[in-house]
């Protein structure tokens, strides 16, 4: 299900590697970045976060601008030193960030939804291969090509199908404000066709991705995350989500770039 095309010859495969590990890591750096600027600048959101750590809110406000500063450092380290440890961390970070949602009360596919935060992480340790010294830089190497594939694969998928059903099932009011920046008589049937359309995306990049399927996904990431700075929101939402639009482009390069 999950099986690769094989590269192509010539300088184009030799490369490949390390345009997926910049993708990646500009991927990772920007979620970390983004997430980060929001403890700075303290996010009342994140109290019921605390409070799964039974972390009383006083010292919850105080402390988000310390966790916020760490996030910024590993976002900026990651860009410019991506060392095997950092990555992992990244990875173990997002995804227990991503699960304190549900764990706080909200909804599971706020969790799926978040599968770019520590997919794009996950998929540069799978590049550069599961095993090394952890205070090594990671290496992108194109025999690791098919298991990266895989990675981005269903990390796609998951943020697709998380996202789909914070429309279908939640009918989260955030997400029809960001419809509504572009059709202000948007309902709760924008949110239904959405949700649909996304579980369909997903279906498609398990069962037949391609290049073209892989470049429209990013696309449609970027053009509707891009809207949460004019529904209001502040652009660190748009920065924030970096993952959901380089996990499926790092996957549409790696796939216009082998045949079948």
């Amino acid at each position: 299900m999950f099986a690769t095309a094989a590269p192509s010859p010539g300088a184009t495969v030799r490369t490949l590697p390390t345009t997926l590990a910049w993708v990646l890591r500009i991927a990772t750096a920007g979620c970390f970045i983004g997430h980060g600027a929001f403890g700075v600048i303290t996010k009342a959101g994140w109290l019921p976060y605390f409070g799964v750590a039974a972390i009383p809110e006083p010292i919850a406000w105080q402390l988000m601008p310390w966790v916020g500063t760490m996030d910024i450092l590993m976002g900026i380290t990651m860009l410019f030193l991506p060392l095997r440890a950092l990555a992992m961390w990244c990875v173990v970070w997002a995804v227990w960030t991503a699960s304190l949602r549900p764990l706080s009360g909200e909804s599971v596919w706020e969790l799926f939804e978040r599968a770019g935060n520590f997919g794009a992480p996950l998929a540069l340790l799978a590049l550069a291969g599961w095993r090394g010294r952890w205070w090594t830089t990671l290496q992108p190497r194109s025999e690791n090509i098919a298991t990266t594939a895989m990675v981005l694969r269903l990390a796609t998928a998951t943020l697709l199908i998380g996202h789909a059903g914070c429309n279908l099932f939640d009918a989260k009011p955030a997400f029809l404000g960001l419809y509504q920046v572009i059709l202000p008589s948007a309902n709760g049937s924008a949110l239904v066709a959405v949700g649909l359309f996304e579980f369909a995306l997903a279906a498609a990049v398990l069962l037949r991705p391609s290049a073209h399927l892989l470049f429209f996904v990013c696309a449609w990431k970027l053009g509707t995350e891009i809207l949460w700075p004019f529904a209001g929101s502040p652009f660190w939402e748009f920065i924030e989500r970096f993952g959901s639009y380089g996990v499926p482009l790092a996957l549409a390069l790696l796939l216009s770039r082998t045949r079948p």
